[in-house]
């Protein structure tokens, strides 16, 4: 089944988490499976508004120009969520469970948690999202707070605004102020989901070494000036696959495992007891293990497609990489 798996789908090789259509059905099948008698009109229409945001047909954005954190990766990772969701709902004892408003806002916060990536037309500073990289979350909560009333959400701002955190680094997540534990569980699934799914990609080794790597330049991650020093974290795409191994291990034992609490498992109970987003990265990394001992790298050879809003993207952004790093290096 692996090696049958389309470049564009999911992990079960069911969903085309390229096409928010697709993605959309699926959600609403299993929304339905746990909340049959509620409605699931406000999950729909942020689908659609996702869809126009990032394609840039959502007036006052240009749509999105990143080349890893693209459509499909924000697409894949909300039906990770949703699966999650349900999975919980389905294991957990009557009071802990969410309910279909809880849930209709996860789902929501889901869509938009990369919503900061995404430039605005008055922005003359910024030539591509990636170069919010290091705040790109801040960005997605100040969007959400303006979006969810739009969708009459307004009451979950407060919410919405914080959980979107637990999918980045720039708040200590022990610092995420929750009132009630179940949005705090809420932010364990969704940094749960947002992991996964970019590590199960069946692309998961070229977009980090042809497409992570530019956004990291571009963010200031990659490498930086620091009192007149350069310092750099990653000299190539190369370089970052030579550090994936301990990063996907640190990232098990620090988030995954810990500050979320193994809330991965709740998918199992919808794969017959298996995890089958365990299973790709097990892959992936066994695979990138193999590379990096035989530093035979043509063997990553898979050209997954790209869903930005304009075709030339990867052209423009590998020209921005290039001039950052000469401003660097000079």
């Amino acid at each position: 089944m692996y090696d049958l798996r389309r470049n564009d789908f999911d992990v079960a090789n069911s969903v085309q988490v390229s096409s928010t259509a697709a993605v959309s059905t699926a959600v609403r099948e299993l929304f339905t499976t746990a909340w049959a008698a509620e409605h699931f009109d406000k999950v729909a229409v942020a689908f659609e508004d996702f869809d126009k945001l990032f394609t840039g047909r959502m007036p006052g954005y240009h749509g999105v120009d990143t080349l890893y954190h693209d459509r499909q990766h924000s697409l894949d990772m909300t039906l990770a969520m949703a699966r999650l969701l349900i999975g919980y709902e389905r294991t957990v004892e009557s009071r802990l469970r969410f309910g279909a408003e809880r849930a209709s806002l996860a789902l929501v916060t889901s869509l938009f948690h990369d919503a900061g990536y995404i430039r605005e037309f008055d922005d003359r500073q910024h030539s591509n999202g990636a170069e919010f990289t290091l705040y790109h979350v801040t960005r997605s909560a100040r969007f959400l707070a303006r979006y969810l009333p739009s969708i009459g959400m307004e009451n979950w701002v407060p919410v919405a605004t914080r959980i979107v955190h637990f999918t980045g680094y720039e708040i200590k997540l022990n610092m995420i102020q929750l009132a009630d534990p179940k949005d705090k569980k809420l932010g364990h699934l969704l940094g749960t989901a947002d992991l996964i799914a970019q590590m199960a990609d069946r692309c998961y080794l070229e977009k980090c070494r042809d497409r992570l790597y530019p956004e990291f330049v571009l963010g200031g991650v990659a490498a930086s000036t620091v009192d007149g020093s350069l310092r750099v974290r990653y000299s190539s795409g190369l370089d970052l696959l030579r550090q994936t191994p301990e990063f996907v291990r640190e990232t098990f034992v620090a988030r995954l495992e810990g500050e979320f609490e193994h809330a991965y498992r709740y998918v199992e109970c919808l794969f017959a007891g298996k995890n089958p987003y365990l299973e790709a990265i097990e892959r992936n990394l066994g695979y990138l293990h193999r590379v990096l001992r035989t530093e035979r790298w043509p063997m990553l050879r898979r050209n997954p497609p790209l869903f930005t809003s304009e075709d030339t993207q990867i052209n423009q952004v590998r020209g921005l990489m290039l001039n950052r790093l000469k401003a660097l290096w000079a």
